[in-house]
């Protein structure tokens, strides 16, 4: 995974009017926190959160954050926590950034992406549903990758990819419940069936549900500092 730098500088203005103000010079408000780190507000100009995005990358992105201080600047590794979108103006509201380190496990979601179409559609006039678009995997922050891309082109009608028939990467694991359905090719009119399986797969499987692993106290902290 490319990783990119990004800079920032620390403020000490907060409250509502602070972040309108810093908004209309197009500046975004923004929060830098992680394990055993103090959690500090910061600034980052909205032109380069933009190029963040245009460059493809967004929430789960691992990044150098380059952060201006008084005494200089210092540069930490982090993970794009959230990035917050006016969806009106399509303008940054707030960016949270969570410091990782190279030695402590990640674990996060991550979007499954299909490639091709399954033979049971194309020949078998069959109906592809895709159950679960993401997989919450645990790896080092060196082993990360953006998304998964699953090749579906061999499943046939009644055909099931569960999780535990991906081959993840390796370095990569995930905790999920193997018998859960990624993606099935049904015959036209089972679709209502194959959800209300799902449903109930669902439920079998939500204790072996995982989050992304921060410290409960870290995240309080960051929410309580956003605008």
């Amino acid at each position: 995974m490319n990783e990119l730098a990004l800079s920032a500088r620390i403020r000490t203005e907060t409250g509502k009017g602070a972040a309108r103000r810093l908004r209309q010079n197009k500046q975004v408000p923004a929060i830098f926190y992680g394990p055993g780190t103090d959690s500090v507000m910061l600034t980052i100009e909205d032109a380069h959160l933009l190029q963040l995005k245009k460059a493809g990358k967004g929430e789960n992105s691992i990044l150098d954050l380059n952060i201006e201080t008084d005494q200089g600047e210092m540069t930490k590794k982090v993970m794009v926590k959230e990035l917050v979108v006016d969806p009106i103006i399509s303008g940054f509201i707030h960016a949270d950034f969570y410091e990782i380190s190279d030695d402590r496990e990640l674990t996060l979601p991550i979007p499954i992406l299909l490639k091709n179409i399954p033979i049971g559609v194309t020949e078998g006039g069959g109906v592809m549903q895709q159950i679960r678009r993401e997989l919450v995997i645990s790896c080092f922050p060196n082993k990360l990758i953006e998304s998964l891309e699953l090749d579906i082109a061999d499943l046939d009608i009644g055909d099931k990819l569960r999780i535990s028939d991906i081959a993840l990467p390796e370095g990569i694991r995930t905790e999920e419940e193997g018998h859960l359905t990624v993606v099935v090719v049904n015959v036209k009119g089972a679709i209502e069936e194959e959800e209300e399986e799902v449903e109930l797969e669902e439920l079998e499987g939500e204790e072996g549900e995982a989050t992304e692993e921060t410290d409960g106290s870290d995240k309080e902290a960051a929410e309580e500092s956003k605008e």
